[in-house]
This record gives C-alpha cells, sequence and structure tokens, in this order.
C-alpha cells in the first residue's frame, strides 16, 4: 500500500469531480489516500465517502496570505507519500514549495486543468507559478495539446496527456415530453417541433455565451430554441440581453444532462477555451452532433463528429447552426459518429491506471 495524496484548490464542478472518481478507484486497489483541500471541497463532494481521509488545506483561487499556512499544511499531509498529485496551477505550485527540501522527496505530479487567461498583475503571478510547476513537476498531465506545448517550453520534464473522462452518461429521469413541456412553460410558443439547440455550461466569461447569443439571433431554418443549461455570474447580464432582443434563447438552469440530451438536435460549445469538457463527452456518448469551437482539447475529442469555428466568431457559429439545420443528411453522419467516438471514449479505469502510471506504481490493486 502506497500513501498518496491529491491536492486541489477550491472547486464548483469537474476538478472536484474527477479528484473523488480518482480517490475512489486508488483506495479500491489498496492505497492509502489522503485528499487535501479546502474544507467545502469535501462538503460538496464526499472525499471521505469514496474511501479517502481529508486533510483541510485552504487553497484559494488567487495567491493570498493563508498560502504561507496552506504550504505548512500541505507540507505536514505529504509526510510519508510516495506521490502527491495536485490539480490545477495553484495546488500545484504550493504543493512544489511545500516539498522544498523535504528529507524523502514524494514524486510530484501536476494536472493542468485549465490554460491561465488572467491579464494584469493576476495574469504576471500565474506564469510565475507555470514556471514552478515547469520546473519542479516530476510528472505534468495536460488536458489539452497546447497546455503540454506551453510546458515543455517551459522546461517541463516529462507532460503527457491527463484522462479526464466524465462519468456514465446514465439513463434520464424524465421523458422528452416533460422536458418539452418544462420548456413550453418557460417560454410559451416553444413547441413540440422546435428544434432544440443544446449548450451545457457554467455561466461565466471562459464559456462564450455572448457569442452563442450574437449567433442566436438567426434567422435559421425550422425557428430553433437556443437551451442554455447552467448557472453563474453572468445569468443577470444574459437574461437582460435575451429579454431587449427577444433572442430565442432559455437560460434553463441546471438540471440533468441526460434528460436534456434527449431533446437535443445538436450541441453547441461556444468556449473560448476548454480542456476536456464533460458536457462533449457526454453529448458524444448520447450521440448528438456538435458544434464547437476549435480550442484547446475541443478538437481532438469531437473528430469527425462536429463541426468546429474559431473563437468569438458569431459569424461562423451562424453559418455552422445553419448548415447543419438545412442539411438532415449531415446531421445524421455527425450524430453515427458522435456514438461511435463517445463508444470510445477513456472510462474511470483508464483515468485511475494512467495516474498510477504518472506516480511510478503498477496499475493492479496494492502497491509495495
Amino acid at each position: 500500500m502506497t500513501r498518496l495524496v491529491l491536492a486541489l484548490g477550491t472547486s464548483a464542478g469537474g476538478v472536484g469531480r474527477h479528484v473523488r472518481m480518482l480517490a475512489e478507484g486508488l483506495a479500491a486497489r489498496g492505497h492509502e489516500v489522503v485528499v487535501a483541500g479546502p474544507r467545502d471541497t469535501e462538503e460538496a463532494f464526499g472525499f471521505t465517502g469514496a474511501g479517502a481521509e481529508f486533510a483541510e488545506v485552504p487553497i484559494a483561487d488567487r495567491p493570498s496570505a493563508a498560502d504561507l499556512r496552506s504550504i505548512v499544511r500541505l507540507r505536514r499531509a505529504a509526510r510519508g507519500a510516495g506521490a502527491v498529485h495536485a490539480h490545477g496551477l495553484r495546488a500545484g505550485a504550493l504543493a512544489s514549495l511545500a516539498l522544498l527540501g523535504a528529507r524523502r522527496r514524494p514524486r510530484l505530479v501536476v494536472t493542468l486543468h485549465n490554460a491561465v487567461t488572467a491579464a494584469g498583475v493576476v495574469g504576471v503571478v500565474y506564469r510565475v507559478l507555470e514556471r514552478i510547476v515547469a520546473r519542479r513537476a516530476g510528472h505534468v498531465l495536460v488536458v489539452s495539446p497546447d497546455l503540454g506545448a506551453r510546458m515543455r517550453a517551459l522546461g517541463a520534464r516529462r507532460v503527457s496527456s491527463a484522462v479526464v473522462p466524465a462519468p456514465p452518461l446514465g439513463a434520464p429521469e424524465r421523458g422528452p415530453e416533460q422536458v418539452r413541456a418544462d420548456l413550453e412553460r418557460l417560454l410559451p410558443g416553444a413547441g413540440a417541433d422546435r428544434p432544440i439547440l443544446l449548450t451545457v455550461a457554467r455561466l461565466a466569461q471562459q464559456k462564450g455565451l455572448e457569442t452563442l447569443l450574437d449567433a442566436a439571433a438567426g434567422p435559421y431554418k425550422g425557428d430553433p430554441l437556443f437551451m442554455i443549461a447552467g448557472d453563474g455570474p453572468l445569468r443577470p447580464r444574459l437574461q437582460a440581453r435575451i429579454d431587449a432582443e427577444r433572442l430565442p434563447v432559455i437560460l434553463y438552469g441546471w438540471a440533468r444532462t441526460p434528460d436534456l440530451l434527449q431533446v437535443a438536435h445538436a450541441v453547441i460549445v461556444p468556449s473560448r477555451w476548454e480542456g476536456q469538457p464533460l458536457s462533449v463527452q457526454e453529448s458524444l456518448r448520447a450521440g448528438r452532433p456538435i458544434i464547437a469551437t476549435r480550442v484547446g482539447g475541443i478538437p481532438g475529442m469531437v473528430g469527425d463528429a462536429g463541426l468546429l469555428v474559431p473563437p468569438e466568431d458569431p459569424g461562423a457559429l451562424a453559418r455552422e447552426i445553419g448548415r447543419l439545420l438545412g442539411d438532415p443528411a449531415l446531421a445524421a453522419r455527425l450524430a453515427d459518429a458522435a456514438a461511435r467516438r463517445g463508444a470510445g471514449l477513456a472510462g474511470e479505469a483508464e483515468a485511475v491506471a494512467a495516474v498510477l502510471d504518472a506516480y511510478g506504481l503498477p496499475a493492479g490493486d496494492g502497491a509495495a
């Protein structure tokens, strides 16, 4: 049995779910797993319920005076560990500093789940953290080729692709007619035959939803309805624009993706940047055509199952939406390709095997 420490910062979504999945898989293989992170991540994801210990370490989104205390706590949690696996740039940099001077330095693995998009002073700080991670980590795992190229340019010794699978899609809990009835309640006139173009995203700057609203004005064949499932800080601003311009867009809020995919004619991903988005994996597994921006890890995931456009280009997005809606044969080909790619996506077993390889441990049960 090997002691393994998984560190993460503040998370309300994909990173926390990924760490819980790894914790459960590693514990099931006989390893002693400790998850180190903010208290609210344990409350949100239940790492102890997955068989791990939890060590409270406050790792916030931005540098603060509390970082010194976090470094001390990470150093304490890492004692006796065979590997420390930090998720995110902040957690990776703090773990790097925590392990300085350790007598038995565990192997440091860092997974980068997001690109650095901040500008100004914050951007400068994050670029310093990138250099620390590139030079101190024994192995850097990245969710997209552009992140890998950047880490190599900064001097990272070993870089490889991260495996970040979506959970199994699961069966719908509501039928398509119930979802349609809900849409009709939110927007009278939604209609049973109206094409639904689904976007699953947090309502935040990275997701490029302003570009989606630009493209939503149409006109399009079939008068489609744009359905955005998610919530976040941009909701008031987006809703105000939808109302002012009378756009055919519903801000639906969070809902179970399998329910929504039943009624989706296609899935739209207008993001400014993405790694390996869970919504794209879910769409592939459901066999839905995808129109997405050509950024980060999306092209490698989508392949021949979607239409790719430049980010922040509403004209290109509108053209591809119109093309898909006007060509049923194209939509059918993309749906078939999506189902094939979805069936071949890596799962949780492959993700756990990949991190054990990064730790230098065998993929079987237990480890000496």
